[in-house]
């Protein structure tokens, strides 16, 4: 896998993988399908070394490229206090589950929050999901508190826990 930060023609592929999870899974609480143009407010907020950065996988083969996962982080919460601590969310094809590829992906993640100086990064995960608690947790995340049926999807509540990871105690 080749890990890049994403460029504008990735928009059309995050957004397709994305929706994949919209309609067939509670691992986001979006309903509805979103479009190219709806994502793009989303999409534009990124940069390349900051604390909000969008990481996409894709094949090694020059002539593919074809998208495998993305992972992002975003603003934890509004207010300029939380500029150091950020959310952050991956997806993976489907087809590329189970292969440690997420891993790969969500570690170098981290790798660049942390040479962005990020302090703090959550990771908000639906329960039950076993493969996301423990991919967070393999990464280091530790569990830090659980909202109880919070979101309603699939004619259900659902219960989200949160995991932090810690980059270090030094002010930034």
């Amino acid at each position: 896998m080749r890990i890049r930060n994403a460029v504008a023609d990735d928009l059309a592929p995050v957004t397709t993988l994305y929706n994949h999870y919209v309609t067939t899974s509670s691992a986001t609480f979006d309903l509805e399908p979103v479009t190219c143009e709806q994502r793009r407010p989303w999409f534009e907020q990124f940069t390349t070394n900051g604390p909000w950065q969008l990481l996409v996988g894709e094949t090694e083969h020059a002539d593919d490229g074809a998208l495998i996962g993305f992972a992002c982080s975003t603003p934890l919460r509004p207010r300029a206090a939380y500029r150091r601590s950020v959310e952050t969310t991956i997806y993976l094809a489907p087809d590329a589950a189970g292969r440690g590829l997420g891993a790969t992906l969500y570690r170098a993640l981290l790798d660049a929050l942390a040479a962005a100086g990020v302090h703090r990064a959550y990771g908000v995960v639906t329960v039950p999901n076993p493969a996301s608690t423990a991919l967070h947790e393999k990464l280091g995340y530790e569990r830090v508190g659980r909202l109880s049926e919070c979101g309603w999807k699939f004619e259900r509540w659902w219960d989200v826990a949160w995991y932090e990871y810690r980059f270090g105690t030094e002010a930034r």
